[in-house]
C-alpha cells in the first residue's frame, strides 16, 4: 500500500548512539530546563490537526499543523520506532528482558508499577507502552537501548530529523511534561506513517486492546479501536499542558488515512473529532475518485474547541478523565462485575434530553435501513452541534428508508438544514404532519 521509500539510514546505530551521547552531554543544564525549544503562544488555541493519505503522503486537511505543541504520550510512537528498529536490526529480541531501574520505577503515572530490579520481556514492554502507555516502561526501554534516557532522547531527535520531523525535539521517552519537548501535528503524522512503512511486521501492536500481565488484565485507552470500523491504531496522549491528543489510522475500501488531533478538551471530543476527520476523509477520497473536486474542509463542521480542559485526567502522559473511567475487574474473556465511578453513575441516572419540537430534517432516502443509519451516523459525526438536540430515526415507506433528525422546533430544523446545505449536504425540512 505504501510507496516504496527507503528510510534514511545515514547514521548507523553505533554512530547514532555516539552522536546521541555527544548531544546529551551538550544538553541544557537543569536550570534552563524551563526554557522551551520553540515558544508556544499561550493565546493560541491548543487544538491542531492533520489528515494525510498514508500511501502518498498527501495532506488532505490541516489546521495549525505546523504550530508547536506538546505531544504527551504520542511521544511513545518514537520510542517504539527505535524499539522496532532495534528488533529489525537484531540488537533486540522479543524475549529479551527489560529491567526496571530506580529512575524508571519512579516515573509518574500512567505506569505498570514494577519495582526496581524487576523485569519484563520486550514483548510485554511493547504492549505496556501501546496499551497502558506506561511511562516507567518507556524509560526502562530507553535505558535498555541507549544506556540512559537522555542519550535515548537525543537519538529520538536525530531519527526524527532523518524522517523529516523538522519541528520536533525530544528530551524524554515517555511524553511526561517538559517544556522543551515539542512536536507538531504534521511531524507526528510523518512519524506515524514512517512506523507503518518501515516496520509493518510490528504495527499490529497498536491494535492490541488489552493484555494480561501477571494475572491482571490491562485495558487500553484507545476507545476508537472498539467504536470505529477500520480503525487500528496508533496512540493516545494527555498532559495538563497538551490537552487530549491522538494519532490514529484507519482503513476503508483499500485506502488508509492517518490523522493527528492535538489539544482536545476531553477524551470524547478528541475521539469524535478524529472519527469525524477520518470518515470525512474517506468520503472525500471516494468522491474524488469519481471526478468530484472537494476537500475535507469543505465537508466538515469545524468546531474549534476553546476554554479549559474538561475534567482533567489524574494521570500525566496519558490516561482517561477522572470521574468517567470504567475499570474491568475481570478478564473480558471471563466477564465479571464492573466498577463504575459515582460521577458516571450519576450521569447515567439523569433522564435523557427530550426533543423540543415536532419538526424534522431529512438527510436522505435510501434502499436499505443500514445505509440510512450510516448516513445519520455520518451527519451526526460531522454536525454534532447542529443536530445535538435531535433524535436520529429511520422512517420506512414504500421500500425507501428515510434518514431523519426528529423532534426539532421549526427554527432549529431550518437552521440545521441551512448549516448542512452550506457544507453541500442535501437535506429538507419536514413540518409536523
Amino acid at each position: 500500500m505504501f510507496a516504496k521509500l527507503t528510510p534514511a539510514r545515514s547514521v548507523l546505530a553505533a554512530v547514532g548512539l555516539a552522536l546521541a551521547t555527544l548531544f546529551s552531554a551538550l544538553a541544557p543544564a537543569p536550570a534552563s530546563a524551563a526554557i522551551p525549544y520553540l515558544q508556544l503562544n499561550a493565546s493560541e488555541p491548543k487544538y491542531a490537526a492533520i489528515v494525510i493519505d498514508a500511501n502518498s503522503g498527501e495532506v488532505l486537511y490541516d489546521k495549525r499543523a505546523d504550530s508547536p505543541r506538546y505531544p504527551a504520550s504520542v511521544t511513545k510512537v518514537m520510542t517504539l520506532y527505535l524499539t522496532f528498529e532495534a528488533l529489525g536490526e537484531g540488537r533486540l529480541k522479543l524475549t529479551d528482558r527489560v529491567v526496571m531501574s530506580p529512575r524508571a520505577a519512579a516515573q509518574a503515572p500512567t505506569k505498570i508499577g514494577l519495582r526496581p530490579g524487576d523485569s519484563m520481556s520486550v514483548d510485554e514492554a511493547i504492549k505496556a507502552m501501546t496499551v497502558k502507555s506506561a511511562n516507567d516502561v518507556a524509560v526502562a526501554m530507553a535505558e535498555r537501548l541507549a544506556g540512559s534516557e537522555s542519550r535515548f532522547a537525543a537519538l529520538m531527535t536525530l531519527r526524527g530529523q532523518e524522517l523529516g520531523m523538522r519541528n520536533s525535539r525530544f528530551v524524554n521517552a515517555s511524553g511526561l511534561p517538559d517544556s522543551r519537548q515539542i512536536s507538531t501535528a504534521r511531524d507526528l503524522a510523518i512519524l506515524s506513517r514512517a512506523i507503518m512503512r518501515d516496520f509493518p511486521q510490528y504495527y499490529s501492536y497498536f491494535s492490541v486492546r488489552g493484555f494480561t500481565f501477571r494475572g491482571n488484565y490491562i485495558k487500553g485507552h484507545n476507545r476508537l479501536l472498539d467504536s470505529m470500523d477500520g480503525f487500528d491504531g496508533l496512540k493516545t496522549g494527555y498532559t495538563n499542558a497538551s490537552g487530549f491528543n491522538l494519532a490514529g489510522s484507519a482503513v476503508r475500501d483499500g485506502r488508509r488515512l492517518i490523522g493527528v488531533v492535538l489539544g482536545g478538551p476531553s477524551t470524547a471530543w478528541r475521539d469524535n473529532n478524529m472519527e469525524d476527520l477520518l470518515l470525512t476523509g474517506f468520503d472525500v477520497m471516494k468522491r474524488r475518485s469519481k471526478g468530484e473536486r472537494t476537500t475535507i474542509a469543505a465537508n466538515i463542521y469545524e468546531d474549534d474547541p476553546s476554554g479549559p480542559i474538561q475534567r482533567p485526567s489524574i494521570e500525566q502522559g496519558d490516561g482517561d478523565q477522572a470521574g468517567l473511567k470504567i475499570v474491568l475487574t475481570e478478564n473480558p474473556h471471563n466477564p465479571g462485575p464492573m466498577k463504575v465511578s459515582p460521577t458516571l453513575r450519576a450521569a447515567q441516572a439523569k433522564p435523557a434530553k427530550k426533543p423540543q419540537g415536532e419538526w424534522s430534517v431529512q438527510v436522505g432516502a435510501f434502499k436499505s435501513k443500514s445505509l440510512a443509519n450510516e448516513q445519520l451516523k455520518l451527519v451526526r459525526g460531522r454536525f454534532a452541534k447542529v443536530v445535538a438536540d435531535a433524535e436520529a430515526a429511520v422512517e420506512g415507506a414504500g421500500g425507501t428508508f428515510r434518514a431523519q433528525f426528529q423532534g426539532l422546533t421549526a427554527d432549529a430544523a431550518r437552521n440545521a438544514c441551512s448549516a448542512l446545505k452550506a457544507k453541500r449536504v442535501p437535506c429538507m425540512v419536514l413540518s409536523p404532519r
